[in-house]
């Protein structure tokens, strides 16, 4: 089962590399797709096991979509005060408006910032954090996780030699 790749929380600088999951339901197969990786001339530095007795989820950087909800309510809020109260600073200026200056711009920011908080909250739920509830739905499960990181190229051919070697209900 092959899904959209794990969100991490990304820093403002933008990573080249791609990454892509594949769920297992055992810990064999997902040592013997590791092992075929490596055969096919994929390195270990760009492939990942995470479940029972390997890498967890966290140390991989997976993390728990409250926290990825969290960070997006919090990003989007922030941005959206700024933003608030620029443009409301903004029309003090353009304007002669006969309103306390300092009510209007802390009222704008503060209905601004609730905006993107609650944007945040349902863009967070909706995307990376359904994706990773899933991935963590399925470790919880006991099933495995067959990470692949690394340049386009790689996991583009990583994906094409699990497509080759896996049969149709891992692709699912």
């Amino acid at each position: 089962m092959t899904l959209p790749h794990p969100p991490r929380y990304r820093s403002a600088k933008r990573r080249s590399s791609q990454l892509a999951a594949v769920v297992l339901p055992d810990e064999s197969t997902a040592f013997q797709l590791y092992r075929l990786l490596q055969q096919h001339g994929i390195s270990p530095e760009n492939l990942a096991i995470v479940g029972k007795g390997y890498n967890s989820a966290e140390q991989v950087g997976l993390l728990r979509p409250a926290e990825l909800i969290r960070r997006r309510a919090v990003s989007l809020g922030l941005h959206s005060l700024i933003i608030g109260a620029i443009l409301s600073g903004g029309a003090l200026l353009i304007w002669d408006l006969a309103i306390n200056p300092y009510l209007l711009v802390g009222l704008t920011g503060f209905f601004c910032s609730l905006v993107g908080v609650l944007t945040g909250i349902v863009l967070g739920a909706w995307g990376e954090g359904g994706i990773a509830s899933l991935y963590h739905y399925h470790l919880s499960k006991g099933r495995y996780l067959l990470l692949i990181e690394g340049p386009a190229t790689i996991v583009s051919w990583g994906r094409e030699v699990l497509r080759q070697y896996t049969t149709p209900s891992l692709r699912r």
